[in-house]
Protein backbone atom coordinates (compact mmCIF):
# COMPACT_ATOMS: atom_id res chain seq x y z
CA UNK A 1 0.00 0.00 0.00
CA UNK A 2 1.36 3.42 -0.96
CA UNK A 3 1.83 6.28 1.45
CA UNK A 4 -0.74 9.00 0.62
CA UNK A 5 0.90 11.68 2.75
CA UNK A 6 2.21 14.69 0.81
CA UNK A 7 5.86 14.37 -0.09
CA UNK A 8 8.13 17.04 1.37
CA UNK A 9 9.90 19.24 -1.14
CA UNK A 10 13.68 18.82 -1.14
CA UNK A 11 15.64 21.37 0.88
CA UNK A 12 17.41 23.51 -1.72
CA UNK A 13 19.35 25.82 0.59
CA UNK A 14 22.89 26.24 -0.68
CA UNK A 15 24.39 24.97 2.54
CA UNK A 16 22.66 21.63 2.17
CA UNK A 17 22.76 21.19 -1.61
CA UNK A 18 26.23 19.71 -1.72
CA UNK A 19 25.46 17.25 1.05
CA UNK A 20 22.26 15.75 -0.34
CA UNK A 21 22.30 12.20 -1.61
CA UNK A 22 21.20 12.53 -5.23
CA UNK A 23 20.62 8.81 -5.51
CA UNK A 24 17.56 9.01 -3.27
CA UNK A 25 15.94 11.83 -5.27
CA UNK A 26 13.38 11.22 -7.98
CA UNK A 27 13.94 12.38 -11.54
CA UNK A 28 11.30 15.06 -10.98
CA UNK A 29 13.07 16.30 -7.86
CA UNK A 30 16.39 16.38 -9.72
CA UNK A 31 14.85 18.37 -12.58
CA UNK A 32 13.31 20.82 -10.11
CA UNK A 33 16.70 21.17 -8.43
CA UNK A 34 18.39 21.89 -11.77
CA UNK A 35 15.79 24.53 -12.67
CA UNK A 36 16.19 26.20 -9.28
CA UNK A 37 19.95 26.27 -9.70
CA UNK A 38 19.69 27.66 -13.25
CA UNK A 39 17.40 30.42 -11.99
CA UNK A 40 19.83 31.29 -9.20
CA UNK A 41 22.81 31.31 -11.59
CA UNK A 42 20.94 33.67 -13.93
CA UNK A 43 20.10 35.94 -10.99
CA UNK A 44 23.75 36.04 -9.93
CA UNK A 45 24.91 36.74 -13.49
CA UNK A 46 22.41 39.62 -13.75
CA UNK A 47 23.72 41.08 -10.49
CA UNK A 48 27.30 40.86 -11.78
CA UNK A 49 26.33 42.53 -15.07
CA UNK A 50 24.54 45.30 -13.19
CA UNK A 51 27.57 45.95 -11.01
CA UNK A 52 29.86 45.98 -14.05
CA UNK A 53 27.57 48.47 -15.80
CA UNK A 54 27.55 50.71 -12.72
CA UNK A 55 31.32 50.53 -12.45
CA UNK A 56 31.75 51.31 -16.14
CA UNK A 57 29.45 54.33 -15.87
CA UNK A 58 31.35 55.59 -12.82
CA UNK A 59 34.69 55.14 -14.58
CA UNK A 60 33.43 57.18 -17.57
CA UNK A 61 32.14 59.92 -15.29
CA UNK A 62 35.43 60.34 -13.44
CA UNK A 63 37.76 59.88 -16.41
CA UNK A 64 39.81 63.01 -17.05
Amino acid sequence: MEDDRPKEAPDLTLEKLGKQDLYTMSVGDLRARIESLKTEVARCEAAIASRNDTRSAADKLFRF
